[in-house]
């Protein structure tokens, strides 16, 4: 086969990513492909994508994250950091005079280089129409520039020019609704993004840390699925919103679209100490064992795409190019390549097995059971001892396996004989950062 046709295959491929549909399960309770492939959310937050980076730039970026296994790349089209005011790194803004119905072709035709090169390495940009100050200036740049008007007119635009695409949207911005004018804003500017789109795109909301879109859009039709933000503060316990939101009516899928970000000073203070990749990846294990659809990592220094020479936000300290390759980017990868090795899309959340076990600390152990009990999960933070109600699993005999979380890789037990309530002793002592997860499956 010559080298010509190689590439007519290849650029076939491509195509046939790029007509990948994403639509929502049977069950209400995952994303999966049209063909009914389950779609694992593995996000990272690249929300100064769009504003901040040249051609090569954004090509580093994005076949970084494609190696790693990345899924969705969350970018913010009209940028928090004077994404109005000061032009991107192609020299351009987004809008002509700052009016949402004028939209400058040039900025936008980055935007599609961004948008089709993420399509050719397999992913979806989590398209973020607007960063929330440019609605509601609760702190931040804005200016203000949105009405329901012209809210109206930018989702139009923004659908047409995208459907078809490797585009999730992501609406909100960072800033909760404030007032009936605010709603309006983000309910015109999904609408108009559904009147272009249809059904062949997902919709979701991004709300400030703390919150979650089913706060205010839970029973609106163009929610397709919930996000939270557990933010940069202490220790979040995630796997709370995620299971609150689990249980709602009607049922949709949640995660967490902007867990602590690896290298963030803890609470936004440098003299707290700084988030490293255990709290990342533990956040990513608690919020699935919750019943998540996916996860978002996030690391401080790439959402802004801070390099030497700019103004560091929240006393960011590594280069975005060297923050590429920090761990927990790798570890995250880990995470959806584990789950993929199973029927994750069967778990739900199940820590009422667990009988015994650290509940405080941020050692909290979490359980999930198949629905069809053919397999039961349980991660432990700091590899501390736990008991299980194991009754559910109507077998004599399992296979037990550890998984490690931070190195990607199992050890396997074998086949043990099940009792009712059992026993498990991790590997290694109890310390931060020595996190297993525990797989037994029904022989």
């Amino acid at each position: 086969m010559n080298h010509k046709i190689l590439i007519i295959l290849f650029t076939l491929l491509n195509t046939s990513i790029f007509a990948q549909e994403l639509k929502i399960s049977d069950d209400k309770r995952h994303i999966v492909y049209k063909d009914g492939k389950p779609f694992f959310w593995l996000g990272d937050t690249a929300w100064e994508l769009f504003h901040r980076t040249n051609k090569e730039e954004a090509d580093l970026y994005l076949q970084n994250r494609a190696d790693k296994g990345f899924t969705v790349i969350q970018a913010v089209v009209l940028a928090e950091l004077e994404g109005l005011n000061v032009a991107s790194s192609n020299q351009e803004k987004p809008l002509i005079d700052n009016d949402p119905s004028k939209p400058n072709e040039a900025y936008f035709k980055h935007v599609d280089y961004i948008v089709n090169k993420a399509g050719e390495l397999g992913m979806f940009i989590g398209m973020l129409p607007t960063w929330g100050d440019k609605f509601n200036l609760k702190w931040g740049v804005g200016p203000e520039v949105f009405t329901p008007e012209n809210a109206l007119v930018y989702g139009k635009f923004l659908g047409n020019r995208y459907k078809g695409k490797n585009i999730i949207w992501i609406l909100g911005g960072d800033r909760n609704p404030e007032n009936e004018e605010d709603l309006a804003i983000i309910r015109e500017m999904g609408k108009g993004i559904r009147s272009e789109v249809g059904n062949a795109q997902l919709i979701t909301m991004h709300p400030q840390g703390g919150s979650n879109s089913a706060m205010w859009f839970h029973e609106d039709d163009w929610l397709d699925l919930n996000m939270y933000q557990s933010g940069h503060g202490d220790i979040h316990k995630n796997y709370l919103v995620t299971e609150k939101l689990y249980k709602l009516e009607p049922v949709k899928p949640v995660l967490d679209g902007e867990p602590c970000y690896e290298d963030h000073p803890i609470n936004w203070k440098a003299s707290n100490g700084w988030f490293d990749e255990f709290d990342s990846r533990r956040a990513g294990y608690w919020s699935m064992l919750g019943g998540a659809c996916g996860h978002t990592y996030g690391n401080h220094n790439i959402w802004q795409m801070w390099l030497p020479g700019r103004d560091p936000i929240s006393v960011a300290r590594t280069p975005w190019t060297q923050a590429l390759n920090y761990p927990g980017a790798f570890q995250a990868g880990y995470m959806r390549k584990f789950f993929e090795s199973l029927e994750w899309q069967k778990l739900e959340p199940a820590s009422d097995l667990i009988t015994d076990g650290p509940n405080n600390l941020g050692k909290e152990i979490r359980c999930a059971i198949a629905t069809d009990d053919s397999f039961l999960l349980a991660y432990s933070p700091y590899g501390s001892n736990f008991s299980l109600d194991l009754s559910k699993l109507k077998t004599e005999k399992l296979n037990m396996t550890w998984f490690n979380p931070g190195i990607g890789e199992s050890i396997s037990i074998g086949e043990v004989s099940k009792n009712n309530t059992m026993n498990f002793d991790p590997p290694s002592d109890e310390k931060r950062g020595n996190d297993w997860v525990l797989v037994l499956e029904v022989r």
